[in-house]
């Protein structure tokens, strides 16, 4: 059941290395070294949730130089976003009970080390199968970030604290999809896609030596989980026992879905058929992106906590499902050629709406997961990553040369998110979640 939204940060049961201030330590001084610490492990949390979208963003628009360097179809190397995510979604089910078990420090440090390794052999890959293997690789390695990420927030936070918190570390790693894209258009004028997997090199060995120094262990022992694998597994059979929870899981991976079809779609979208500037098509991105992260500040800092997560959550959803709707009559022609900007349009409308659809259905679904936040992050991850990989590939069954596919995707994605919200999470029956 959901607690009180208060900060489990001042509860008396979490250790003093979570902060650094020994126990006798008071007043304005223990204050503001608090101040500084909560700011430092929001960085670092809202940097390892940055690190997928940067890995993906950042290689966008070099899609089509992919497809001529490695002369390979359109289709195929889409594949190389299917196996990264595919990827992060297999490893956040082996991090997250791992995590639960041993805590959160050592699993996140061993995923980091390996995300490193695995994106220098990417800068390396001679065909479009070695690439397609390393991705799946890095994938695996990364959903360290992802999974522990989201456990640390429910081990330090419950109720309105952690929609709050997540609607933070949305504006935290919003900038990465706002960036990513920019940098690797630069990054392709002096150098070929090769060089995007470089510097993600150099960001991933960067990252890991921040958490290494500043991320303190979350999990005290005494709350850890001592069982092997059929305890870990029981526990997930349990979670997705709980309809409620599973009904934010699904709608809030169907909704990530829709996501994720535009952002394997759009590089072909834009620059093959609308015929846009690799730059063109990083500015568009990011100004839907930027429309995300203030959506879902608007959610965190103004919604949350005067209304119900339900009702925000809802809103969205019937958003994305009309954004979509809209984006598959522009582009079967039902208007005729509209050209870039009205599509652009519906595209940023979608995409501002994911502002108040994913933090509210991982705040949502964590908050009734306090005796396993490793486990339910990890399904939480994996069902969203699964679904997404699933998405990737379908949105260019069509070729390059129409977007009809992509918004057929998405509008299925967003109905079907609606369907289970509605279906299986009944917020009428519990008068919709504040906290």
């Amino acid at each position: 059941m959901p607690e009180s939204g208060v900060s489990r940060a001042q509860h008396t049961h979490i250790p003093t290395d979570r902060t650094g201030i020994p126990p006798a330590a008071t007043g304005p001084i223990a204050t503001a070294a608090a101040r500084r610490t909560g700011l430092l492990v929001t960085l670092v949390l809202g940097g390892l949730t940055a690190l997928p979208p940067l890995s993906m963003d950042m290689y966008l628009p070099a899609l089509p130089a992919v497809t001529d360097a490695l002369h390979a179809p359109a289709a195929t190397v889409q594949l190389t976003l299917t196996a990264c995510l595919g990827g992060m979604a297999l490893g956040q089910v082996v991090v997250g009970p791992m995590s639960d078990r041993w805590g959160r420090r050592r699993p996140l440090l061993l995923g980091m080390v390996v995300y490193v390794l695995a994106t220098a052999l990417c800068v390396f890959a001679p065909t479009t199968e070695l690439l397609i293997g390393f991705r799946l690789l890095q994938g695996l390695a990364g959903a360290a970030g992802i999974v522990i990420a989201r456990a640390v927030v429910r081990d330090m936070y419950d109720g309105v604290e952690m929609a709050r918190f997540f609607s933070t570390l949305m504006l935290i790693s919003g900038v990465a999809p706002v960036i990513a894209p920019l940098i690797g258009g630069q990054v392709l004028r002096f150098t070929d896609w090769r060089g995007i997997f470089a510097v993600l090199t150099v960001v991933g060995v960067l990252l890991t030596l921040v958490v290494w120094k500043w991320l303190h262990e979350t999990l005290p022992p005494e709350e850890r989980h001592t069982g092997g694998v059929g305890d870990a597994l029981r526990t997930m059979r349990g979670l997705l026992g709980d309809r409620t929870f599973t009904g934010y899981m699904v709608a809030g991976s169907l909704a990530f879905a829709a996501l994720f079809a535009y952002v394997s779609a759009s590089p072909f979208v834009v620059q093959e058929i609308y015929g846009a500037s690799p730059q063109t098509f990083s500015l568009l991105f990011g100004i839907n992106s930027i429309g995300l992260i203030t959506v879902g500040q608007i959610n965190g800092k103004i919604l949350v906590g005067r209304i119900s997560l339900d009702k925000a959550l809802g809103f969205g959803l019937g958003v994305i499902v009309l954004a979509a709707t809209a984006l598959l009559l522009m582009t079967s022609g039902a208007f005729g050629d509209v050209g870039l900007v009205p599509v652009a349009a519906g595209l940023f409308v979608l995409m501002s709406a994911m502002g108040l659809a994913m933090p509210n259905t991982n705040a949502l679904a964590l908050m009734r997961t306090k005796h396993a936040a490793g486990s339910a992050s990890a399904l939480l991850g994996t069902s969203s990553f699964l679904i997404g990989a699933i998405a990737s590939p379908l949105v260019g069954i069509a070729g390059d040369s129409t977007a009809v596919p992509m918004a057929v995707v998405q509008l299925v994605c967003a109905v079907g998110a609606m369907v289970c919200f509605l279906g299986l999470c009944r917020p009428w029956q519990r008068g919709g979640a504040k906290a």
